[in-house]
């Protein structure tokens, strides 16, 4: 119960009936969209993850810290090897110079010549922990290319929830105004079947008293179940329409939803060429291809930067060690390295040529999809003037049905027209109305979707709130 506690705290809203039918607005079907959508949800957590990219690039502005440590065993300990005999042999002739007869000191020098001295450096067991640093000092660029990639990438993702928030609030109005469509066409064919079953009745009291014939009240009667048939039709089609509409605002299923926005029609509307004009600033998929290429021009920087070496400050701290002596491999170490790539196979010139080839396509695709959106911009500005065009026409052709119907019934009941005329009439208003209730659905779906493409899709409900509702 506490997502319909959610709906009263939303706005000032209509009080549902015993029937479980929620009354909504076409606002408080945006609001309800805000928030519960799943569409929506995934386009955030999109932008999520591209925030948290952005994180990760600018990662290689800090230093790196890490502690490695290790256990190493050798087949045999490392040991200098130094024969005594350099040393005993220059004191033998040294002695011999003196006491050329001398036998006893040289015979000692010489059997001392014959060993050799071991110093061991390293133990056969060896264990050390270190803990590393590295700090990038130059890097020819990448990092702040890498940065400014990130930033490209959250404004995508953003763009990107603009665009499914405008897909989604598109789908939206087709549902919602179908639901209210789906409504007004009831209307119409219960008041169709209630015109036709009093036809009926008046047929058949007229039949007993000998006015007309059978077949006359045969029309009245197959047109009357007619109408009832039609009447359960647009019933069942107003169900399907209304279980899109709760499954789009993930209202359950138990529930029903009362929309109270009318289907209305702006003659107000800018001319064709505004909303071509604001297309190659405003429409979500070319600011997209917009940021496609910067990111390119970025990777392509990137690209030129690798001929450039990598500087860093490094650093190594030896925390623990067992088996080297500190007069071998000092505790402490800091310096200044750098890596440069001289040759890597021709690698960067590749990315480099890759990098501009993936520019040009852009290009191409964003002419392409310009081109493509102006056309769709004629395509939807001509739905809506045709709407336009039909309720005008049928405006006229509604208020002469209702006059034919009115002439025919009354002269139905005088005897002096047929069941049949009565029969057609009544039809033949049925259609008029639903014909000038469509015209307002496609105007409003048409609408929609051309402020959709159009990158402005907020401004639907001014238009909504200044526009002609559908009254018969």
């Amino acid at each position: 119960m506490h997502y319909y506690m959610f709906l009263f705290a939303i706005s000032p809203f209509s009080l549902w009936a015993q029937n479980k039918t929620i009354e909504l607005s076409l606002e408080q079907s945006f609001s309800l969209l805000q928030h519960k959508n799943k569409s929506l949800k995934i386009a955030e957590k999109a932008v999520e993850q591209a925030k948290n990219e952005h994180q990760k690039l600018n990662a290689f502005w800090y230093p790196s810290l890490n502690v490695t440590g290790a256990f190493v065993h050798l087949s045999n300990p490392i040991e200098v090897h130094q024969s005594l005999s350099q040393f005993t042999d220059p004191a033998q002739d040294y002695i011999h110079s003196l006491f050329p007869n001398e036998q006893i000191i040289s015979s000692l020098l010489e059997q001392l010549g014959q060993n050799t001295l071991v110093l061991p450096l390293f133990s056969q067991n060896i264990t050390s922990v270190d803990a590393n640093l590295a700090w990038p000092l130059f890097t020819g660029g990448k990092r702040m290319y890498a940065s400014k990639i990130g930033k490209q990438l959250v404004a995508a993702a953003e763009i990107n929830q603009e665009q499914v928030g405008a897909n989604q609030q598109t789908v939206l109005i087709e549902s919602y105004f179908a639901v209210r469509l789906g409504q007004r066409i009831v209307e119409v064919k219960e008041a169709t079947y209630t015109s036709l079953s009093i036809h009926y009745t008046q047929a058949v009291k007229l039949e007993q008293q000998g006015l007309i014939n059978r077949a006359e009240r045969l029309v009245a009667q197959v047109s009357m179940e007619e109408a009832k048939r039609e009447l359960e039709s647009a019933q069942k089609e107003l169900e399907v329409a209304n279980h899109i509409l709760k499954s789009l605002i993930n209202v359950e299923e138990e529930w029903g939803v009362n929309p109270t926005t009318s289907l209305f029609i702006n003659e107000s509307i800018p001319s064709v060429n505004y909303f071509k004009d604001i297309i190659p600033f405003s429409n979500y998929i070319i600011n997209q291809l917009k940021i496609q290429e910067s990111i390119t021009q970025e990777q392509l920087k990137i690209g030129r930067s690798r001929y450039f070496p990598n500087i860093a400050f490094v650093g190594k701290q030896t925390l623990y060690a067992n088996g080297l002596d500190k007069y071998l491999v000092p505790r402490t170490m800091i310096g200044v390295a750098f890596t440069w790539n001289l040759f890597d196979g021709l690698e960067r010139e590749k990315s480099i040529h890759q990098a501009r080839l993936a520019g040009q396509t852009l290009l191409l695709e964003k002419d392409k999809v310009t081109t493509d959106l102006l056309v769709s911009v004629d395509k939807f500005y001509t739905q809506i003037q045709n709407a336009m065009d039909d309720v005008q026409a049928l405006q006229v052709t509604l208020e002469m049905s209702k006059e034919l119907l009115r002439i025919r019934m009354k002269s139905f009941q005088e005897g002096m027209t047929t069941s049949s005329e009565v029969v057609d009439a009544e039809v033949m208003l049925s259609k008029v109305k639903t014909a000038f209730l469509l015209a307002y659905f496609q105007y409003d779906v048409a609408l929609a979707n051309l402020l959709s493409i159009c990158g402005i899709p907020e401004v639907f409900l001014q238009y909504c709130k200044e526009g002609k509702t559908d009254v018969l």
